[in-house]
Protein backbone atom coordinates (compact mmCIF):
# COMPACT_ATOMS: atom_id res chain seq x y z
CA UNK A 1 0.00 0.00 0.00
CA UNK A 2 2.64 2.54 1.04
CA UNK A 3 4.76 1.75 -2.01
CA UNK A 4 1.79 2.28 -4.27
CA UNK A 5 0.97 5.60 -2.64
CA UNK A 6 4.55 6.82 -2.72
CA UNK A 7 4.79 6.13 -6.44
CA UNK A 8 2.03 8.67 -7.07
CA UNK A 9 4.38 11.61 -6.52
CA UNK A 10 5.57 11.87 -10.12
CA UNK A 11 2.14 12.56 -11.52
CA UNK A 12 1.14 14.94 -8.78
CA UNK A 13 4.12 17.21 -9.22
CA UNK A 14 3.35 17.56 -12.91
CA UNK A 15 -0.42 17.25 -12.69
CA UNK A 16 -2.56 18.88 -10.04
CA UNK A 17 0.27 20.57 -8.18
CA UNK A 18 1.95 22.07 -11.22
CA UNK A 19 -1.39 22.99 -12.77
CA UNK A 20 -2.18 24.95 -9.64
CA UNK A 21 1.18 26.68 -9.52
CA UNK A 22 1.12 27.75 -13.15
CA UNK A 23 -2.42 29.00 -12.71
CA UNK A 24 -1.77 31.52 -10.00
CA UNK A 25 1.23 33.64 -10.80
CA UNK A 26 2.76 35.77 -13.45
CA UNK A 27 3.83 34.12 -16.64
CA UNK A 28 7.50 33.91 -15.75
CA UNK A 29 6.94 32.91 -12.13
CA UNK A 30 4.64 30.15 -13.17
CA UNK A 31 6.46 28.90 -16.22
CA UNK A 32 6.38 25.16 -16.63
CA UNK A 33 9.29 22.81 -16.91
CA UNK A 34 10.85 23.11 -20.33
CA UNK A 35 12.27 20.55 -22.71
CA UNK A 36 15.69 19.92 -24.14
CA UNK A 37 14.20 19.56 -27.61
CA UNK A 38 16.47 21.74 -29.73
CA UNK A 39 14.13 21.65 -32.70
CA UNK A 40 11.26 22.94 -30.56
CA UNK A 41 13.40 25.66 -29.06
CA UNK A 42 14.57 26.88 -32.45
CA UNK A 43 11.02 26.92 -33.83
CA UNK A 44 9.67 28.66 -30.76
CA UNK A 45 12.30 31.39 -30.62
CA UNK A 46 12.61 32.27 -34.27
CA UNK A 47 9.17 33.85 -34.29
CA UNK A 48 8.08 37.25 -33.00
CA UNK A 49 6.75 37.56 -29.47
CA UNK A 50 3.26 38.57 -30.55
CA UNK A 51 0.66 36.38 -32.17
CA UNK A 52 -1.57 37.78 -34.94
CA UNK A 53 -4.61 38.76 -32.87
CA UNK A 54 -6.73 40.67 -35.37
CA UNK A 55 -8.97 38.87 -37.82
CA UNK A 56 -8.74 39.46 -41.54
CA UNK A 57 -11.91 40.51 -43.29
CA UNK A 58 -14.55 37.79 -42.88
CA UNK A 59 -12.30 35.76 -40.56
CA UNK A 60 -13.38 34.60 -37.11
CA UNK A 61 -10.78 34.50 -34.37
CA UNK A 62 -10.75 34.23 -30.56
CA UNK A 63 -7.83 35.11 -28.32
CA UNK A 64 -7.59 33.21 -25.02
CA UNK A 65 -5.55 34.98 -22.35
CA UNK A 66 -3.46 32.88 -19.95
CA UNK A 67 -0.68 33.68 -17.49
CA UNK A 68 1.12 30.32 -17.73
CA UNK A 69 4.10 29.75 -20.03
CA UNK A 70 4.26 26.78 -22.39
CA UNK A 71 7.07 24.32 -21.77
CA UNK A 72 6.73 22.41 -25.02
CA UNK A 73 4.29 20.97 -27.51
CA UNK A 74 5.61 17.42 -28.12
CA UNK A 75 3.28 14.90 -26.41
CA UNK A 76 6.20 12.54 -25.79
CA UNK A 77 8.40 15.16 -24.15
CA UNK A 78 6.22 17.54 -22.20
CA UNK A 79 5.38 17.37 -18.54
CA UNK A 80 1.66 17.32 -17.94
CA UNK A 81 1.31 20.87 -16.72
CA UNK A 82 -2.05 22.40 -17.44
CA UNK A 83 -1.17 24.66 -20.35
CA UNK A 84 0.89 21.88 -21.96
CA UNK A 85 -2.06 19.55 -21.61
CA UNK A 86 -4.63 21.82 -23.19
CA UNK A 87 -2.30 23.08 -25.91
CA UNK A 88 -1.81 19.47 -27.05
CA UNK A 89 -5.44 18.43 -26.43
CA UNK A 90 -6.57 20.93 -29.07
CA UNK A 91 -4.70 18.78 -31.60
CA UNK A 92 -4.89 15.29 -30.09
CA UNK A 93 -7.96 14.51 -28.01
CA UNK A 94 -7.69 12.88 -24.60
CA UNK A 95 -9.85 9.83 -24.07
CA UNK A 96 -12.10 11.74 -21.66
CA UNK A 97 -12.19 15.14 -19.99
CA UNK A 98 -14.02 16.70 -17.10
CA UNK A 99 -16.83 19.08 -17.99
CA UNK A 100 -17.66 22.33 -16.22
CA UNK A 101 -19.65 20.40 -13.59
CA UNK A 102 -16.77 17.95 -12.95
CA UNK A 103 -18.53 15.11 -14.75
CA UNK A 104 -16.55 13.04 -17.25
CA UNK A 105 -17.24 13.85 -20.89
CA UNK A 106 -16.12 11.48 -23.62
CA UNK A 107 -13.71 13.03 -26.09
CA UNK A 108 -11.83 10.46 -28.24
CA UNK A 109 -13.48 7.55 -26.44
CA UNK A 110 -17.23 7.01 -26.42
CA UNK A 111 -17.13 4.58 -23.49
CA UNK A 112 -14.76 3.53 -20.73
CA UNK A 113 -15.95 0.63 -18.57
CA UNK A 114 -14.76 -1.85 -15.96
CA UNK A 115 -16.39 -4.80 -14.27
CA UNK A 116 -13.64 -5.59 -11.77
CA UNK A 117 -11.64 -2.36 -11.24
CA UNK A 118 -8.68 -4.15 -12.82
CA UNK A 119 -9.57 -4.37 -16.52
CA UNK A 120 -10.60 -1.11 -18.17
CA UNK A 121 -12.14 -1.31 -21.63
CA UNK A 122 -11.76 1.82 -23.77
CA UNK A 123 -13.86 2.10 -26.91
CA UNK A 124 -12.82 4.77 -29.39
CA UNK A 125 -15.62 6.74 -30.99
CA UNK A 126 -16.61 4.96 -34.21
CA UNK A 127 -16.72 8.34 -35.96
CA UNK A 128 -13.20 9.31 -34.91
CA UNK A 129 -10.93 9.96 -37.87
CA UNK A 130 -7.60 11.60 -38.45
CA UNK A 131 -7.53 14.84 -40.40
CA UNK A 132 -6.19 12.89 -43.40
CA UNK A 133 -9.34 10.76 -43.43
CA UNK A 134 -7.97 7.56 -41.90
CA UNK A 135 -9.85 6.14 -38.88
CA UNK A 136 -8.48 6.49 -35.37
CA UNK A 137 -8.03 2.93 -34.10
CA UNK A 138 -7.13 1.00 -30.98
CA UNK A 139 -3.81 0.25 -32.69
CA UNK A 140 -3.01 3.98 -32.72
CA UNK A 141 -3.69 4.20 -29.00
CA UNK A 142 -1.76 1.00 -28.23
CA UNK A 143 1.25 2.18 -30.24
CA UNK A 144 1.23 5.56 -28.51
CA UNK A 145 1.12 4.01 -25.04
CA UNK A 146 3.95 1.60 -25.92
CA UNK A 147 6.11 4.50 -27.05
CA UNK A 148 5.25 6.49 -23.91
CA UNK A 149 6.37 3.46 -21.90
CA UNK A 150 9.67 3.21 -23.74
CA UNK A 151 12.78 3.71 -21.57
CA UNK A 152 14.21 5.71 -24.47
CA UNK A 153 11.34 8.19 -24.38
CA UNK A 154 11.58 8.08 -20.57
CA UNK A 155 8.26 9.79 -19.90
CA UNK A 156 7.42 9.09 -16.25
CA UNK A 157 4.61 11.61 -15.85
CA UNK A 158 1.84 9.17 -16.78
CA UNK A 159 2.71 6.58 -14.13
CA UNK A 160 2.30 3.67 -16.54
CA UNK A 161 3.87 1.40 -13.90
CA UNK A 162 0.26 0.89 -12.71
CA UNK A 163 -0.36 -1.48 -15.64
CA UNK A 164 0.70 -5.08 -16.15
CA UNK A 165 3.79 -5.61 -18.24
CA UNK A 166 5.68 -2.54 -17.04
CA UNK A 167 8.58 -2.17 -14.61
CA UNK A 168 8.32 -0.33 -11.32
CA UNK A 169 9.36 2.77 -13.27
CA UNK A 170 6.57 2.30 -15.81
CA UNK A 171 8.72 1.09 -18.71
CA UNK A 172 8.61 -1.75 -21.22
CA UNK A 173 11.56 -3.03 -23.24
CA UNK A 174 12.99 -0.72 -25.86
CA UNK A 175 11.15 -1.24 -29.14
CA UNK A 176 8.41 -3.35 -27.50
CA UNK A 177 5.52 -4.28 -29.77
CA UNK A 178 3.21 -5.49 -27.01
CA UNK A 179 2.55 -5.15 -23.30
CA UNK A 180 0.69 -7.47 -20.94
CA UNK A 181 -1.47 -4.61 -19.69
CA UNK A 182 -2.65 -3.66 -23.20
CA UNK A 183 -4.96 -5.87 -25.26
CA UNK A 184 -6.50 -4.84 -28.57
CA UNK A 185 -9.99 -6.38 -28.56
CA UNK A 186 -10.94 -5.02 -31.98
CA UNK A 187 -10.12 -2.09 -34.25
CA UNK A 188 -11.81 0.38 -31.93
CA UNK A 189 -11.38 -1.25 -28.51
CA UNK A 190 -8.34 -1.40 -26.22
CA UNK A 191 -8.24 -3.02 -22.78
CA UNK A 192 -5.95 -1.75 -20.01
CA UNK A 193 -5.12 -4.17 -17.17
CA UNK A 194 -4.02 -2.70 -13.85
CA UNK A 195 -1.70 -4.34 -11.32
CA UNK A 196 -4.04 -3.43 -8.44
CA UNK A 197 -7.64 -2.27 -7.92
CA UNK A 198 -8.38 1.19 -9.22
CA UNK A 199 -11.72 2.96 -9.37
CA UNK A 200 -13.13 3.91 -12.75
CA UNK A 201 -13.10 7.53 -11.58
CA UNK A 202 -9.38 7.35 -10.82
CA UNK A 203 -8.65 5.61 -14.14
CA UNK A 204 -10.51 8.34 -16.02
CA UNK A 205 -9.05 11.21 -14.03
CA UNK A 206 -5.45 9.95 -13.84
CA UNK A 207 -5.15 8.25 -17.23
CA UNK A 208 -8.18 8.99 -19.39
CA UNK A 209 -7.65 12.75 -19.18
CA UNK A 210 -3.96 12.49 -20.10
CA UNK A 211 -3.75 9.63 -22.61
CA UNK A 212 -4.12 10.48 -26.29
CA UNK A 213 -3.75 8.51 -29.48
CA UNK A 214 -1.22 9.68 -32.06
CA UNK A 215 -1.39 8.52 -35.70
CA UNK A 216 0.61 5.30 -35.89
CA UNK A 217 0.77 5.47 -39.68
CA UNK A 218 2.68 8.76 -39.33
CA UNK A 219 4.81 8.46 -36.21
CA UNK A 220 6.00 4.88 -36.80
CA UNK A 221 8.46 6.38 -39.29
CA UNK A 222 10.37 7.80 -36.31
CA UNK A 223 12.73 5.84 -34.09
CA UNK A 224 12.13 6.10 -30.37
CA UNK A 225 14.99 8.60 -30.14
CA UNK A 226 13.48 10.66 -32.96
CA UNK A 227 10.13 10.86 -31.17
CA UNK A 228 11.83 13.32 -28.83
CA UNK A 229 13.34 15.56 -31.51
CA UNK A 230 11.37 15.21 -34.76
CA UNK A 231 10.28 18.56 -36.18
CA UNK A 232 6.89 17.05 -37.11
CA UNK A 233 5.72 17.50 -33.53
CA UNK A 234 6.22 21.27 -33.80
CA UNK A 235 3.45 21.46 -36.42
CA UNK A 236 1.71 18.06 -36.77
CA UNK A 237 -0.34 17.88 -39.94
CA UNK A 238 -2.35 14.74 -39.04
CA UNK A 239 -4.51 15.26 -35.95
CA UNK A 240 -7.84 14.13 -34.54
CA UNK A 241 -8.60 17.32 -32.59
CA UNK A 242 -10.36 20.55 -33.58
CA UNK A 243 -7.35 22.75 -34.33
CA UNK A 244 -4.03 22.51 -36.19
CA UNK A 245 -1.01 24.23 -34.67
CA UNK A 246 0.52 26.86 -36.95
CA UNK A 247 3.01 28.67 -34.74
CA UNK A 248 4.08 29.14 -31.14
CA UNK A 249 6.41 31.03 -28.88
CA UNK A 250 6.71 29.28 -25.53
CA UNK A 251 6.56 32.55 -23.58
CA UNK A 252 4.09 34.55 -25.66
CA UNK A 253 1.55 32.70 -27.80
CA UNK A 254 0.23 29.52 -29.40
CA UNK A 255 -1.65 29.87 -32.70
CA UNK A 256 -4.02 27.45 -34.40
CA UNK A 257 -6.23 27.17 -37.47
CA UNK A 258 -9.41 25.14 -37.66
CA UNK A 259 -9.32 21.46 -38.59
CA UNK A 260 -12.11 21.43 -41.15
CA UNK A 261 -12.16 17.62 -41.01
CA UNK A 262 -12.74 17.42 -37.24
CA UNK A 263 -15.01 14.42 -36.71
CA UNK A 264 -17.14 16.21 -34.10
CA UNK A 265 -17.82 19.02 -36.57
CA UNK A 266 -15.72 21.69 -38.24
CA UNK A 267 -15.00 24.59 -35.84
CA UNK A 268 -16.98 27.77 -36.41
CA UNK A 269 -13.82 29.76 -35.79
CA UNK A 270 -11.14 30.14 -38.43
CA UNK A 271 -8.36 30.69 -35.91
CA UNK A 272 -7.66 30.39 -32.20
CA UNK A 273 -4.82 32.04 -30.31
CA UNK A 274 -3.64 31.43 -26.77
CA UNK A 275 -1.95 34.64 -25.62
CA UNK A 276 0.53 34.24 -22.76
CA UNK A 277 0.70 37.44 -20.71
CA UNK A 278 1.63 38.62 -17.25
CA UNK A 279 -1.25 38.75 -14.79
CA UNK A 280 -0.95 42.52 -14.62
CA UNK A 281 -1.74 42.71 -18.36
CA UNK A 282 -5.03 40.79 -18.28
CA UNK A 283 -7.25 43.77 -17.42
CA UNK A 284 -5.81 45.92 -20.21
CA UNK A 285 -6.17 43.06 -22.70
CA UNK A 286 -9.80 42.52 -21.78
CA UNK A 287 -10.50 46.23 -21.92
CA UNK A 288 -8.96 46.65 -25.38
CA UNK A 289 -10.41 43.43 -26.77
CA UNK A 290 -7.00 41.88 -27.40
CA UNK A 291 -8.06 39.15 -24.96
CA UNK A 292 -11.51 37.67 -25.55
CA UNK A 293 -11.73 35.12 -22.75
CA UNK A 294 -9.74 33.76 -19.81
CA UNK A 295 -9.58 30.27 -18.31
CA UNK A 296 -9.97 30.00 -14.55
CA UNK A 297 -6.99 27.83 -13.66
CA UNK A 298 -4.53 29.00 -16.33
CA UNK A 299 -5.19 32.71 -15.89
CA UNK A 300 -4.25 34.56 -12.75
CA UNK A 301 -6.13 37.83 -12.50
CA UNK A 302 -4.84 39.95 -9.61
CA UNK A 303 -7.56 40.47 -7.00
CA UNK A 304 -6.81 44.19 -7.20
CA UNK A 305 -8.20 44.14 -10.77
CA UNK A 306 -11.41 42.27 -9.98
CA UNK A 307 -13.54 45.36 -9.41
CA UNK A 308 -12.23 47.10 -12.53
CA UNK A 309 -12.96 44.07 -14.70
CA UNK A 310 -16.45 43.78 -13.26
CA UNK A 311 -17.09 47.35 -14.45
CA UNK A 312 -16.01 46.75 -18.07
CA UNK A 313 -18.97 47.17 -20.42
CA UNK A 314 -17.56 44.87 -23.10
CA UNK A 315 -16.83 41.98 -20.72
CA UNK A 316 -18.77 39.65 -18.45
CA UNK A 317 -16.94 38.63 -15.27
CA UNK A 318 -17.69 35.26 -13.64
CA UNK A 319 -16.44 33.41 -10.57
CA UNK A 320 -15.75 29.70 -10.56
CA UNK A 321 -16.36 27.14 -7.86
CA UNK A 322 -13.82 27.04 -5.01
CA UNK A 323 -11.33 24.40 -6.16
CA UNK A 324 -7.87 25.96 -5.80
CA UNK A 325 -6.69 25.26 -2.27
CA UNK A 326 -4.08 27.44 -0.61
CA UNK A 327 -2.56 24.51 1.27
CA UNK A 328 0.05 24.62 4.02
CA UNK A 329 1.98 21.37 4.34
CA UNK A 330 3.71 20.64 7.65
CA UNK A 331 6.71 18.35 7.71
CA UNK A 332 5.54 16.42 10.77
CA UNK A 333 8.97 14.93 11.47
CA UNK A 334 10.09 18.48 12.26
CA UNK A 335 6.92 19.46 14.17
CA UNK A 336 5.99 16.10 15.73
CA UNK A 337 3.49 17.31 18.36
CA UNK A 338 -0.06 17.50 16.97
CA UNK A 339 -0.93 20.10 19.61
CA UNK A 340 1.59 22.51 18.12
CA UNK A 341 0.24 21.83 14.65
CA UNK A 342 -3.30 22.48 15.85
CA UNK A 343 -2.15 25.70 17.48
CA UNK A 344 -0.89 26.89 14.09
CA UNK A 345 -4.47 26.70 12.81
CA UNK A 346 -6.26 28.11 15.85
CA UNK A 347 -3.91 31.11 15.79
CA UNK A 348 -4.92 32.39 12.33
CA UNK A 349 -8.12 34.14 11.27
CA UNK A 350 -8.76 32.36 8.00
CA UNK A 351 -12.10 34.01 7.31
CA UNK A 352 -10.43 37.40 7.62
CA UNK A 353 -7.94 36.31 4.95
CA UNK A 354 -10.79 35.31 2.63
CA UNK A 355 -12.58 38.60 3.21
CA UNK A 356 -9.53 40.83 2.89
CA UNK A 357 -7.17 39.07 0.50
CA UNK A 358 -9.74 37.36 -1.73
CA UNK A 359 -12.46 40.02 -1.43
CA UNK A 360 -14.79 37.29 -0.21
CA UNK A 361 -14.24 35.06 -3.25
CA UNK A 362 -13.37 31.84 -1.45
CA UNK A 363 -14.14 29.67 1.54
CA UNK A 364 -12.54 28.15 4.63
CA UNK A 365 -12.40 24.35 5.01
CA UNK A 366 -10.36 21.80 6.88
CA UNK A 367 -8.67 19.06 4.89
CA UNK A 368 -8.90 18.56 1.15
CA UNK A 369 -12.55 18.46 0.04
CA UNK A 370 -14.17 21.80 -0.82
CA UNK A 371 -17.80 22.60 -1.47
CA UNK A 372 -17.14 22.13 -5.19
CA UNK A 373 -16.84 18.36 -4.66
CA UNK A 374 -19.72 15.85 -4.57
CA UNK A 375 -17.96 14.39 -1.52
CA UNK A 376 -18.07 17.59 0.55
CA UNK A 377 -19.34 17.08 4.10
CA UNK A 378 -20.73 20.36 5.44
CA UNK A 379 -20.90 18.90 8.97
CA UNK A 380 -17.10 19.19 9.27
CA UNK A 381 -16.78 22.66 10.75
CA UNK A 382 -13.34 24.27 10.28
CA UNK A 383 -11.30 24.92 13.42
CA UNK A 384 -12.20 28.46 14.52
CA UNK A 385 -9.94 31.41 15.09
CA UNK A 386 -9.12 31.05 18.79
CA UNK A 387 -5.73 32.45 19.81
CA UNK A 388 -6.35 31.61 23.47
CA UNK A 389 -6.90 27.96 22.52
CA UNK A 390 -3.67 28.12 20.51
CA UNK A 391 -1.77 29.43 23.54
CA UNK A 392 -3.20 26.71 25.78
CA UNK A 393 -2.21 23.96 23.33
CA UNK A 394 1.31 25.35 23.07
CA UNK A 395 1.60 25.43 26.85
CA UNK A 396 0.44 21.80 27.07
CA UNK A 397 3.03 20.85 24.46
CA UNK A 398 5.83 22.58 26.38
CA UNK A 399 6.43 25.13 23.62
CA UNK A 400 8.79 27.77 25.01
CA UNK A 401 8.78 30.17 22.06
CA UNK A 402 12.50 29.94 21.43
CA UNK A 403 12.05 27.91 18.25
CA UNK A 404 11.84 29.50 14.80
CA UNK A 405 9.91 27.59 12.15
CA UNK A 406 11.01 27.74 8.52
CA UNK A 407 8.05 28.82 6.39
CA UNK A 408 8.47 28.55 2.60
CA UNK A 409 6.15 30.43 0.24
CA UNK A 410 6.05 30.48 -3.55
CA UNK A 411 7.01 33.95 -4.81
CA UNK A 412 4.76 33.70 -7.87
CA UNK A 413 1.62 33.85 -5.72
CA UNK A 414 1.74 37.54 -4.82
CA UNK A 415 -1.57 37.42 -2.96
CA UNK A 416 -0.35 34.80 -0.54
CA UNK A 417 3.07 36.40 -0.21
CA UNK A 418 1.11 39.19 1.49
CA UNK A 419 -1.04 36.64 3.31
CA UNK A 420 2.03 34.92 4.72
CA UNK A 421 2.96 38.12 6.51
CA UNK A 422 -0.45 38.13 8.18
CA UNK A 423 -0.01 34.50 9.23
CA UNK A 424 3.41 35.25 10.65
CA UNK A 425 2.04 38.16 12.71
CA UNK A 426 -0.86 36.11 14.05
CA UNK A 427 1.45 33.23 14.92
CA UNK A 428 3.85 35.60 16.66
CA UNK A 429 0.94 36.86 18.76
CA UNK A 430 0.58 33.40 20.35
CA UNK A 431 4.31 32.73 20.67
CA UNK A 432 5.16 30.97 17.39
CA UNK A 433 8.02 32.56 15.49
CA UNK A 434 8.46 31.84 11.80
CA UNK A 435 11.02 32.85 9.22
CA UNK A 436 9.41 33.39 5.82
CA UNK A 437 11.40 32.48 2.71
CA UNK A 438 9.91 33.17 -0.73
CA UNK A 439 11.21 31.04 -3.58
CA UNK A 440 10.73 30.80 -7.31
CA UNK A 441 9.06 27.72 -8.72
CA UNK A 442 12.19 25.66 -9.39
CA UNK A 443 13.62 26.38 -5.94
CA UNK A 444 10.27 25.64 -4.32
CA UNK A 445 10.14 22.23 -5.96
CA UNK A 446 13.69 21.55 -4.85
CA UNK A 447 12.78 22.30 -1.23
CA UNK A 448 9.62 20.22 -1.54
CA UNK A 449 11.64 17.25 -2.75
CA UNK A 450 14.15 17.60 0.05
CA UNK A 451 11.45 17.78 2.77
CA UNK A 452 13.87 20.13 4.56
CA UNK A 453 11.27 22.63 5.77
CA UNK A 454 8.81 23.06 8.61
CA UNK A 455 5.86 24.59 6.73
CA UNK A 456 5.45 24.97 2.97
CA UNK A 457 2.53 26.85 1.41
CA UNK A 458 1.45 26.34 -2.19
CA UNK A 459 -1.75 26.48 -4.20
CA UNK A 460 -2.94 22.98 -5.01
CA UNK A 461 -5.97 21.92 -7.05
CA UNK A 462 -7.51 18.69 -5.76
CA UNK A 463 -9.82 17.40 -8.49
CA UNK A 464 -13.30 17.65 -6.94
CA UNK A 465 -14.37 14.37 -8.51
CA UNK A 466 -11.24 12.44 -7.49
CA UNK A 467 -9.07 13.75 -4.64
CA UNK A 468 -7.63 10.24 -4.13
CA UNK A 469 -4.26 10.43 -5.95
CA UNK A 470 -3.28 13.74 -4.37
CA UNK A 471 -4.38 12.83 -0.86
CA UNK A 472 -2.79 9.37 -1.10
CA UNK A 473 0.60 10.84 -1.93
CA UNK A 474 0.52 13.74 0.48
CA UNK A 475 -0.37 11.45 3.39
CA UNK A 476 1.86 8.55 2.40
CA UNK A 477 4.37 8.85 5.23
CA UNK A 478 8.12 9.38 5.13
CA UNK A 479 9.28 11.16 2.00
CA UNK A 480 5.93 12.83 1.30
CA UNK A 481 5.30 16.53 1.76
CA UNK A 482 3.85 15.89 5.21
CA UNK A 483 5.82 12.84 6.37
CA UNK A 484 2.50 11.70 7.84
CA UNK A 485 0.46 8.52 7.43
CA UNK A 486 -2.40 6.94 9.38
CA UNK A 487 -3.93 3.48 9.06
CA UNK A 488 -7.40 4.98 9.37
CA UNK A 489 -6.78 7.21 6.38
CA UNK A 490 -5.17 4.43 4.34
CA UNK A 491 -8.22 2.21 4.88
CA UNK A 492 -10.60 4.97 3.81
CA UNK A 493 -8.54 5.72 0.71
CA UNK A 494 -8.42 2.05 -0.26
CA UNK A 495 -12.20 1.96 -0.03
CA UNK A 496 -12.52 4.85 -2.48
CA UNK A 497 -10.97 2.59 -5.12
CA UNK A 498 -13.57 -0.17 -4.80
CA UNK A 499 -16.87 1.64 -4.28
CA UNK A 500 -18.98 3.71 -6.64
CA UNK A 501 -21.55 4.80 -4.06
CA UNK A 502 -21.34 8.58 -3.70
CA UNK A 503 -22.50 8.54 -0.08
CA UNK A 504 -19.84 5.95 0.80
CA UNK A 505 -17.20 8.02 -0.99
CA UNK A 506 -18.38 11.07 0.92
CA UNK A 507 -18.02 9.09 4.16
CA UNK A 508 -14.53 7.89 3.19
CA UNK A 509 -13.27 11.39 2.46
CA UNK A 510 -14.92 12.64 5.66
CA UNK A 511 -12.75 10.13 7.55
CA UNK A 512 -9.70 11.66 5.88
CA UNK A 513 -10.66 15.27 6.53
CA UNK A 514 -11.62 14.65 10.17
CA UNK A 515 -8.36 12.85 10.85
CA UNK A 516 -6.41 15.64 9.14
CA UNK A 517 -8.30 18.19 11.24
CA UNK A 518 -7.30 16.23 14.36
CA UNK A 519 -3.62 15.61 13.53
CA UNK A 520 -3.00 18.59 11.20
CA UNK A 521 -0.27 17.28 8.87
CA UNK A 522 -1.55 20.03 6.55
CA UNK A 523 -4.18 22.72 6.70
CA UNK A 524 -6.11 24.73 4.17
CA UNK A 525 -5.58 28.46 4.58
CA UNK A 526 -8.46 29.07 2.18
CA UNK A 527 -9.94 27.81 -1.07
CA UNK A 528 -10.09 30.31 -3.93
CA UNK A 529 -12.98 31.04 -6.29
CA UNK A 530 -11.04 32.31 -9.29
CA UNK A 531 -12.34 35.09 -11.53
CA UNK A 532 -12.78 34.56 -15.26
CA UNK A 533 -13.93 36.95 -17.94
CA UNK A 534 -15.40 36.73 -21.44
CA UNK A 535 -15.99 39.38 -24.11
CA UNK A 536 -19.61 39.97 -25.02
CA UNK A 537 -18.86 39.13 -28.66
CA UNK A 538 -17.99 35.53 -27.78
CA UNK A 539 -20.71 32.92 -28.24
CA UNK A 540 -20.72 29.35 -26.88
CA UNK A 541 -17.69 29.72 -24.59
CA UNK A 542 -17.45 30.47 -20.90
CA UNK A 543 -14.63 30.67 -18.35
CA UNK A 544 -14.55 27.39 -16.43
CA UNK A 545 -11.97 25.43 -14.45
CA UNK A 546 -12.75 22.17 -16.27
CA UNK A 547 -14.21 21.49 -19.70
CA UNK A 548 -13.09 24.84 -21.09
CA UNK A 549 -12.09 23.53 -24.54
CA UNK A 550 -14.34 20.44 -24.65
CA UNK A 551 -16.73 21.89 -27.24
CA UNK A 552 -14.45 24.51 -28.72
CA UNK A 553 -15.74 23.59 -32.19
CA UNK A 554 -18.96 25.38 -31.21
CA UNK A 555 -17.29 28.64 -30.16
CA UNK A 556 -18.28 31.61 -32.29
CA UNK A 557 -18.10 35.40 -32.40
CA UNK A 558 -20.60 38.10 -33.27
CA UNK A 559 -19.66 41.56 -34.46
Amino acid sequence: MKRKLAKLASLLLTGAMMASLTACGSSDSGSSTGTDNAAETETATQDSDAAPTEAAEGEKIINVGVTSSLGGINPFVIDQTEINKYAVDLMFLPLVELDKDSNFQYMLADSVTTEDNINFVVHIDDAATWSDGQPVTAYDLEYTVLRLASPVVNNTTLMLYAFEGTTDEGFVEEGATSMAGLTVLDDKTLQFTSKYPMSLTTFNNTYGRYLRALPKHVIEQFSEEELLTADWFNHPDVIDGPFLLTDYDADHYISYVANENYFKGAPKLDKLNIKIVDGSQVYAGLQSGEIDITQLTMTSIPETDYESIEKLENVKAVYGSPITNQSAFIQTANIPDARVRQALVYAIDRQQLVDQLLKGNGEVIDGFVSSASPYYDSSIEPLPYDPEKAKALLEEAGWDGSQTLRFYVWSGDTTFVNGAQILAAQWAAVGINVEITTLDLASMMSVAGSTDYDIMAVQYTYAPVDPYPDVAWLLSGEGSWTGYAADEINAALEDTQTTTDVEQLKADYAVVDKKVQEDVPMFSVYVISQMGAVNNRVVGAEPTAYGFFNDVQNWDVTE
